[in-house]
């Protein structure tokens, strides 16, 4: 890693929140926080595009599984019931199916944001992945109420509002996955100086 001021991290805002209107609230909220967009566009992608945007690797699918099990567990659900399998990866590929026909049903608005610790630090002012889980103040917990149970129960994903890369790894591939480096800027605000 370069220095942490140079981090990079993807984000999308995703149909839902594109149809209701919160692309400059949500990029308000990040360059509010010192952060800066250095690639910015809208796109409508196809089911085949989306495929690629997510790794689908076994850990990725293992891990969405996991969530699925905990939150089903919480609420004193049958797991097995509800999505047909306990199989963690088997319900991270229904997942995914589902969070690519979610990502394909409208415009979503992709952009990188560069800036201090840029993963971590939008990650919190995005919220939980659960809009149910989101503290107040994040953009998750303002603006969703969705529970990964009733998009489960509707065979659906989570309405969310926004995607934000979860590390490094996946901020690589992602940024790389959506923009060229022709696409990509170099500037500086000009607040930098005063906030780091």
């Amino acid at each position: 890693m370069s220095h942490p001021k140079e981090e990079r991290t993807l984000v999308l805002v995703k149909p839902d929140g594109v149809k209701r209107g919160l692309i400059g609230e949500i990029l308000s909220r990040f360059e509010k926080r010192g952060l800066k967009v250095i690639a910015l566009k809208m796109s409508w992608p196809t089911k085949e595009y989306i495929a690629k945007h997510y790794l689908g690797e076994d850990d990725w699918l293992e891990m969405i599984g996991e969530k699925n099990r905990i939150a089903f567990e919480k609420q004193g659900l049958d797991l097995k019931e509800k999505m047909g399998t306990t199989d963690h990866k088997e319900i991270g590929r229904k997942v995914k199916g589902w969070l690519e026909e979610y990502i394909t049903s409208g415009p979503v608005v992709a952009m990188i944001i560069q800036g201090m610790h840029a993963i971590s630090t939008v990650r919190k002012i995005t919220g939980h992945t659960y809009p149910i889980e989101s503290a107040p103040g994040t953009i998750r917990g303002d603006f969703s109420v969705d529970t990964p149970i009733a998009a489960n129960i509707e065979k659906r994903a989570v309405r969310n509002l926004i995607h934000a890369s979860g590390d490094e790894k996946e901020a690589a591939h992602e940024i790389k996955h959506w923009f060229g480096p022709e696409e990509i800027h170099s500037y500086k605000r000009s607040d930098e100086d005063v906030m780091f």
